[in-house]
């Protein structure tokens, strides 16, 4: 017990809990893209990918509330280290530089995480919570992204994804000790490849439904 203590309490710790959580939402992020996929084999295919997912009941609520409690420490500890981040250096520098590697994704992660929350909200009340007790998944799908104005959101809320991931996935293996120089390039360019990936492939999805409509 006193190991979970020391790890809360120290920065490295934190920073560690902030790597493995982020990298967990990398692979669910990942799996959960190559299932909705199957909406470009029809309405038959993606039905069957949902009834096979939900004839797991008990493992999907298990990962969820394994996803839940990433999402509380990923989360908490993210805003616990920006505020400390604000009271070490309460003045902004004069003069912003991009050294040590800072990004895009760097320097907004902390804004980005706060905004995809409010998507993913938004996102689980649309499709995970909504009421599918008269229609099925198929027809919650596509009469949700037949509609602009949320297509425009979700798009907003993958780009989020995207720019939160090209920093993060890299981040994360650097955090838990994988940084050495010879291989680390590589994965800074395979999280770019990786968010990118996921950016254009959860964007396809709506736009394929509104153009097919």
């Amino acid at each position: 017990m006193n190991w979970v203590i020391r790890t809360f309490k120290s920065s490295i710790g934190k920073k560690q809990i902030m790597a493995w959580t982020g990298l967990g939402f990398c692979l669910f992020v990942f799996v959960h893209l190559l299932g909705n996929l199957s909406i470009y084999s029809g309405k038959e295919s993606f039905l069957f990918y949902v009834d096979r997912l939900h004839s797991f009941e008990s493992l999907i609520t298990l990962a969820e509330l394994g996803l839940a409690a990433f999402a509380v420490l990923h989360i908490g500890i993210g805003s616990l280290l920006f505020v400390q981040n604000l009271q070490a250096r309460p003045v902004r520098y004069a003069v912003k530089k991009r050294a040590g590697g800072r990004t895009l994704g760097s320097i907004t992660a902390p804004y980005t995480g706060f905004l995809i929350l409010v998507f993913l909200i938004v996102h689980l009340l649309k499709f995970r919570f909504a009421d599918k007790s008269v229609t099925d998944d198929f027809i919650i799908l596509t009469g949700t992204f037949a509609q602009i104005g949320y297509v425009l959101f979700y798009l907003a809320g993958v780009a989020l994804v995207a720019v939160h991931v090209s920093h993060g996935f890299w981040s994360g293996f650097q955090t838990i000790g994988l940084n050495h120089p010879k291989y680390m390039p590589f994965i800074q360019r395979f999280g770019i490849a990786f968010s990118v990936v996921l950016g254009v492939g959860f964007a396809s999805i709506p736009v394929y439904i509104l153009s097919a409509l």
